[in-house]
């Protein structure tokens, strides 16, 4: 399977183009424009969520509601491009207005100006923005809907803001019990998160925070040891990265595998008759040799600061060259919710694709049959 997304944050909409979809699933829109929802909630975000309502369009692909083997191009359009169309339209505009040249750091857009020349950020920033993140929201409700069809769900949470964080484990059953402003799981700890954001918003900064992201159902050997390119938690972890703003990701225990003996990273293995061979343990979260081992696929994502602060950092004029405060672009405190919901998504596109490679049919009956005759 293959996905392709295209379009600016301002620009007409947001598009994607989604090749190697088996025919015969039955697409659920409402979901996709539920998780559309989610994405755009949360506390902490800002004033543009109030002016879209994102909503799903299946332009090919579809037929009755059910997939034809055939790309499917899925379309979220943005509401806000009647106030921009005078600078964005791409058959004419005003490209003098709503320039950006006070380049903001830990941002697109000094980089990108370097790299694709002219003078004005915003031909960057249009597409660096994580508006794009919508119709990859989109997308991977979609193949969440194709996983479910196979006993594969996914969920997650959200572990941390800023500094407070939350040090219970919790049950792949627990997660659906997740709070609405912010996604996790503990009351107390999440009063606490929403003071902190409120500290960042009176200060005129920012925070970012850390996800959980979790996968039940999935079956041994989906990835491979042969080749470094197969590596599921390669393939996993570059998702996860491709989403704005993440600067880090752990697999199982991670980072803090590092700091233990060797006794206390590893799985041990057991057998038992009517279950096979089994784990009591899950350091390893889910994937041993770059491949699936059959136990819960557990996974963390960091997310940086928003880097547009109201209150501007220091930065250059890409033009004149001097020193000024950065552009502010926009007003979200906290997104970690929202960005919670598109790691969700771009990890269901990535374990779609994983799967489908693997399984090769054309229609969701066969994927499904071959699927089912797998070994745990």
């Amino acid at each position: 399977m293959k996905l392709s997304t295209a379009g600016e944050s301002h620009g007409k909409g947001l598009f994607c183009i989604m090749e190697g979809l088996p025919a015969g699933l039955k697409v659920d829109l409402g979901e996709i424009d539920a998780c559309l929802a989610l994405r755009q909630s949360g506390y902490g975000r800002g004033a543009r969520q109030s002016i879209e309502r994102d909503h799903a369009e299946i332009l090919t692909g579809v037929r009755d509601g059910v997939t034809l083997g055939s790309p499917v191009t899925l379309a979220v359009y943005n509401r806000d491009y009647e106030n921009w169309k005078a600078y964005m339209a791409p058959e004419g505009c005003d490209t003098s207005a709503r320039r950006l040249t006070k380049v903001r750091p830990g941002h697109a857009d000094l980089t990108g100006l370097k790299k694709f020349g002219g003078s004005d950020a915003r031909n960057v920033l249009e597409r660096a923005s994580a508006r794009e993140s919508a119709v990859r929201v989109a997308a991977g409700t979609l193949c969440r809907q194709l996983l479910r069809t196979l006993g594969i769900e996914v969920s997650g949470y959200v572990r941390a803001v800023g500094g407070v964080s939350d040090a219970r484990e919790y049950r792949f059953e627990e997660l659906s019990s997740r709070l609405p402003e912010l996604f996790m799981m503990d009351g107390a700890v999440q009063a606490e998160a929403m003071r902190f954001i409120d500290g960042c918003a009176a200060a005129g900064d920012t925070c970012g925070g850390t996800a959980e992201l979790r996968v039940k159902g999935l079956k041994s050997g989906f990835g491979s040891c042969m080749t470094y390119a197969e590596k599921l938690d390669a393939r996993l972890a570059a998702a996860l990265m491709s989403v704005q703003a993440i600067k880090g990701v752990e697999v199982g225990i991670g980072f803090g595998a590092a700091a233990r003996r060797g006794s206390c990273v590893h799985d041990e293995i057991f057998y038992e008759e009517g279950r096979g061979y089994l784990r009591k343990t899950n350091r390893a979260g889910g994937i041993e040799g770059g491949m699936s081992n059959g136990e819960e696929i557990v996974l963390r994502a960091a997310m940086k600061p928003i880097p547009t602060l109201m209150r501007g950092l220091a930065t250059v004029d890409y033009c004149s060259h001097e020193a000024v405060r950065a552009a502010t672009e926009r007003s979200d405190v906290c997104a970690i919710l929202a960005c919670e919901v598109v790691l969700e998504s771009a990890l269901c596109c990535e374990l779609a694709a994983v799967v489908l490679e693997r399984l090769g049919a054309d229609n969701l009956a066969d994927v499904a049959d071959r699927y089912g005759r797998l070994p745990q």
